[in-house]
């Protein structure tokens, strides 16, 4: 191996290594959250935890906050990722509005401690960086109206005159409530109870 691979190969041995314990960090800061929210969670319980000295965890994250904000950033970043891969695959638009419904009960249910703080904790995010998370959590809620208007072009009638808009904010707050009662020792898992959902909410397009 040359000694340029070797740099290149070591250099990419310790981006994994640190990109691992990012995730890690983020795993452990989430599950404390979700347990005792984020004001009583301290960064030096969340170095604890990991097995970091409380330096070395203000590497990675400069604030308490600003891991907050990674894990919205994330949180709203795949789901966006998620919501256009969903649409492209489904045949037709009513389909994609089933399939994106279904698809996001079944990460509220698999990500419920997440989703329990980025719904109760977006109080705590800084101030100054709301509005740009809210134009990423906006781009998710276009994304699923556009797909509603594309059904509505060849069924005008299918919403029976409520707004696009508030039916999509409609579903979402079914969606979204989810991780408040799922539990996974009930009748129905994640892929079962998004499909029920999403033939609920779109028994009416159908029609």
């Amino acid at each position: 191996m040359s000694e340029t691979a070797r740099v290149d190969a070591d250099t990419g041995s310790r981006t994994s290594r640190a990109e691992a314990q990012r995730v890690r960090i983020v795993a452990v800061a989430i599950d404390m959250f979700s347990r005792q929210g984020f004001r009583a969670t301290s960064m030096n319980e969340i170095a604890a935890a990991v097995g970091l000295s409380k330096p070395t965890l203000y590497h990675y994250f400069a604030s308490k906050e600003m891991l907050l904000v990674h894990i919205y950033t994330a949180v709203l970043d795949e789901s966006l990722d998620d919501g256009r891969r969903v649409i492209a695959a489904a045949p037709d638009p009513l389909s994609a509005i089933r399939d994106l419904i279904a698809a996001r009960v079944v990460y509220t249910c698999r990500n419920s401690a997440l989703l329990k703080v980025c719904f109760e904790e977006e109080h705590e995010l800084p101030a100054d960086l709301q509005p740009a998370l809210l134009i990423r959590r906006r781009a998710f809620e276009d994304l699923f109206t556009d797909t509603v208007n594309a059904h509505l072009t060849v069924h005008p009638e299918a919403l029976g005159g409520v707004a696009p808009k508030v039916w999509v904010n409609t579903c979402l707050g079914a969606i979204n409530w989810c991780y408040k009662w799922y539990r996974p020792s009930g009748p129905a898992g994640p892929a079962e109870l998004g499909a029920q959902i999403a033939t609920s909410l779109t028994a009416g397009l159908r029609a």
